[in-house]
């Protein structure tokens, strides 16, 4: 059962207030530690509140150069935690980039959430996916709240889950100008129960009534819902040809629901894509926000 745009009883309206807060509400930053990176670049580890209760974790990279820079947000696969995308970080603030990097609600130990894996297949999982819109919404608050960012110069660097929810958040969020959206699908809902997903078995192993109560609770905010409203930001797509996680179906669904200008390319690599991708993303936002990709150096 492939993903499509939902026509329930809520609005278009109704869905685009799930993921409304209260802008002036003080952001509440907390700085944890700095490190020092080759060529000077910071790393900050900070935390800030979030509107649906509880803290953020994030780390901030700063270029050590003079602004104003332009500003990316950084978000993870799953499971995965913003460490983990951390040299992407480093090399857009080696680009002249201040980069945001948050972890996911499902990853955030200090509020108690330890269990087995990042998704419990209940509507708890809808809560949080709406609490990880609502936060990345804060950390482009964060970005603008600063001196050395310029506000009409942000991107988005999605990868995998966090290319899924980056067509989520350009439905709702546009003061972005760009988003990158890599080796992603439309959501969770496309990812587990596509006709040629390879893991249908996680969902398909729960009962019945349990399985249709979690789809009930995702298919209205599912990402291929509100990647069509994009508009005016600029999307760029990259998919692998020998993807082990995203097949090739799940890939063209979620461009074709997209609103233009949009762009897909294709790479001769597997989930995780290659130097010839993260050279051309690093080009392709360059003519957006204006960073500088001859500082980019792949190392992988």
């Amino acid at each position: 059962m492939a993903a499509t745009p939902t026509s329930g009883a809520a609005s278009g309206g109704d869905l685009q207030r799930l993921f409304d807060y209260d802008r002036r509400q003080p952001l509440q930053t907390t700085m944890q530690q700095t490190r020092e990176e080759a060529d000077g670049i910071t790393v900050a580890s900070i935390s800030y509140a979030s509107p649906k209760g509880g803290e953020v974790p994030a780390l901030m990279v700063i270029p050590n150069s003079r602004g104003p820079f332009p500003g990316v947000i950084v978000q993870h696969g799953l499971p995965g935690t913003k460490e983990e995308l951390l040299p992407v970080g480093i090399d857009l603030a080696r680009t002249g980039a201040v980069a945001v990097l948050i972890d996911a609600p499902f990853n955030r130990p200090q509020q108690g959430r330890v269990r087995s894996g990042p998704l419990t297949f209940t509507p708890k999982d809808r809560d949080e996916q709406i609490q990880l819109i609502i936060d990345l919404r804060r950390a482009v608050d964060l970005l603008v709240a600063r001196r050395d960012v310029d506000a009409d110069r942000l991107a988005y660097v999605g990868i995998s889950y966090g290319a899924a929810m980056g067509g989520l958040l350009a439905g709702v969020e546009h003061r972005l100008k760009a988003y990158v959206l890599a080796v992603g699908d439309g959501g969770l809902v496309s990812h587990f129960t596509g006709p040629d997903d390879l893991n249908r078995e996680e969902v398909q192993s729960f009962p019945a009534k349990e399985r249709e109560r979690w789809l009930e609770a995702m298919r209205p905010i599912e990402p291929i819902n509100f990647v069509g409203k994009a508009a005016p930001a600029a999307l760029l797509f990259q998919a692998a040809t020998m993807d082990e996680a995203v097949p090739r179906q799940d890939t063209l669904r979620y461009y074709q629901a997209a609103s233009q200008p949009k762009e897909l390319r294709w790479y001769e690599a597997g989930h995780f894509l290659n130097c010839a991708a993260r050279k051309d993303m690093m080009a392709w936002l360059a003519s957006h926000i204006r960073i500088d990709p001859r500082r980019y150096r792949c190392t992988a």
